[in-house]
């Protein structure tokens, strides 16, 4: 990512980070090693796939087959590779920036309104 970009911190756990670039009006996630950028309805998207994805099953089934889950981004040809320990952080790291863009559409929205009246 080029420093001529405005990154805003909006969210970060102990597994990533993500961002909010103001000039391409992008959410960038900075996961483990990975780092991708996509628009906030991609962003949306991933996030309704990564939510999806039955926790309990990984949990209490025994078979190879769930000790993984393989999630694909939207318009990129990158995969999550996630075990379940990554799973959980990914949520809560995809949660709390959606957290974090509802507050601050709200506190922009309050604010304008409030100005503009």
């Amino acid at each position: 990512m080029s420093n001529t970009h405005s990154l805003t911190e909006l969210f970060a756990n102990a597994k990533g980070t993500t961002y909010q670039c103001d000039t391409t009006n992008r959410i960038i996630i900075q996961f483990g090693e990975a780092r991708v950028s996509l628009r906030i309805s991609d962003f949306l998207t991933f996030k309704k796939r990564v939510d999806s994805v039955d926790i309990h099953t990984m949990i209490f089934n025994t078979d190879d087959a769930y000790d993984v889950e393989v999630i694909d981004m939207p318009r990129t040809d990158y995969l999550f590779v996630l075990n379940l320990c990554d799973l959980i952080a990914l949520r809560d790291l995809l949660a709390g920036t959606r957290f974090a863009l509802d507050l601050n559409t709200l506190l922009n929205e309050r604010l304008y309104n409030t100005l503009v009246y």
